[in-house]
């Protein structure tokens, strides 16, 4: 992992806790060929300082981080996962086993939020579903309805022309929402975009 902190003395403090614990390895802004899993950033608030931070660790080509904060709201907490931050643990619970669990998790793909956080996470993640993205046609999976539908009977074994019977569209509009699917999600062809959304629980 690749420590980062805004002070010398928190980044003294968490280095010390960690350098003893088997189960992870700092390394000291690492040449790329020796890359961090996980990066580990420790600040006060998530202010345009700590931000400018976050990106900064995010260019290094470390993918996931864990934010180790005294104060965070759900609007801070989304600016920080912008940045690739899924894993959050306030200073007041940053022991040595909290932040081996967190680290962990972070460098197997999962998240860990703050429970108190997480209810307001949601909920926020709801209003930008129904205030933004449904207005608009769109979902969390980036696809439209009009497209979900093309793919499900993609799925069912119909042609383009029976697609564009079924739903009132020339050909041309469902050779176009199929390729912009395709070009949109880097899908290779038909049966592709069909396993996907099957992936994605769409169809």
């Amino acid at each position: 992992m690749d420590l980062r902190a805004q002070d010398p003395i928190s980044q003294a403090g968490i280095a010390s806790q960690l350098r003893t614990r088997p189960e992870v390895r700092i390394i000291d802004r690492a040449p790329a060929a020796d890359a961090a899993d996980v990066v580990v950033v420790v600040v006060d608030v998530v202010d345009d300082g700590a931000l400018r931070l976050l990106r900064q660790a995010q260019r290094t080509g470390t993918p996931r981080g864990v934010l180790v904060v005294t104060q965070i709201d759900e609007q801070q907490l989304v600016s920080a996962a912008e940045c690739g931050f899924v894993g959050v643990v306030r200073r007041t619970e940053a022991t040595p086993e909290r932040l081996i669990t967190v680290i962990g998790a972070v460098a197997k793909g999962e998240g860990y939020v703050p429970a108190d956080l997480l209810g307001g996470l949601l909920t926020q993640v709801g209003r930008v579903q129904g205030q933004v993205l449904a207005p608009r046609g769109l979902n969390f999976t980036g696809l439209a309805a009009r497209e979900i539908e093309v793919l499900r009977l993609v799925a069912e074994g119909y042609d383009t022309a029976d697609i564009a019977v079924r739903l009132a569209y020339s050909e041309r509009t469902i050779k176009n929402v199929l390729h912009a699917v395709m070009t949109r999600l880097n899908l290779r062809n038909r049966s592709h975009a069909v396993a996907y959304a099957l992936r994605q629980g769409l169809i």
